[in-house]
């Protein structure tokens, strides 16, 4: 008898110490504040980092998880991206971005983006290059528009969609001619750095996207300043253009 209750006694103290720690995994299992936590080397494919409310504020991804990008709160439709950042603002909307990418079959290139508040980018740092497969250059820079207070990404998008449910080829082109005249895609304003043409400068435009003011070296290492009309004819040039 006085084993038998040992034995008892010992299952006993055994049960409780298992359900212990049954009962310490399961917490930490379903634990959702682990603090600060540090990491030698980690493989992820996406990261979202989030206010404490869920509120979105940054995504880190490779190309086939990227975010598709979000406009007044609501997620725009699946697109390809390209891998990188994608920033978001505390009004829900996409703000500006760091992708990059480079195929041996196409081309290469890192773009570092600055959007308006609800609309597309309005300042660029940008590195392009056609590795094969079409005419070869290579161009990099900063570049800004301006855009339209009253056109959202989100009208932008509308208008597109519309146009391009349209089955007349001719009159898609047209609207997207129209939309491009009237500022809905925004207004290059400037450029510095070298384009594609292999001039290094400065190269201004006007409110209507037209080049009125180029200063740079061209190809030929020759330096010029260019002054143009609205259009385009050139107003003074130094040295006299040929």
């Amino acid at each position: 008898m006085e084993k038998l209750q040992r034995e008892v006694r010992f299952l006993k103290i055994y049960a409780l110490a298992l359900t212990t720690v049954l009962i310490g995994f399961l917490f930490m299992a379903f634990r959702t504040d682990f603090g600060k936590q540090r990491f030698e080397e980690i493989d992820v494919e996406r990261i979202n980092v989030v206010e404490k409310d869920g509120t979105l504020k940054l995504v880190i991804s490779n190309g086939a998880r990227q975010h598709p990008g979000l406009a007044e709160g609501k997620q725009l439709s699946p697109r390809k991206r390209e891998p990188g950042m994608i920033f978001f603002n505390s009004a829900g909307d996409e703000c500006g971005g760091l992708v990059y990418d480079a195929t041996k079959e196409g081309g290469a290139g890192m773009v570092f983006s600055v959007d308006q508040y609800r609309n597309d980018q309005i300042m660029q740092l940008q590195y392009s290059q056609e590795i094969d497969g079409g005419p070869k250059y290579r161009s990099y820079g900063l570049k800004m528009w301006d855009r339209r207070d009253d056109i959202t990404v989100t009208r932008v998008s509308n208008l597109v969609d519309s146009l391009n449910k349209l089955k007349d080829k001719e009159a898609i082109n047209k609207g997207y001619e129209t939309l491009n005249q009237d500022g809905t895609f925004g207004v290059e304003r400037l450029f510095v750095g070298k384009n594609t043409k292999d001039e290094v400068g400065l190269f201004i435009r006007d409110n209507d996207g037209k080049p009125r003011i180029k200063i740079y070296i061209d190809k030929n290492n020759k330096a010029r300043i260019v002054t143009l009309d609205e259009k385009g004819q050139v107003e003074q040039s130094v040295p006299a253009a040929k």
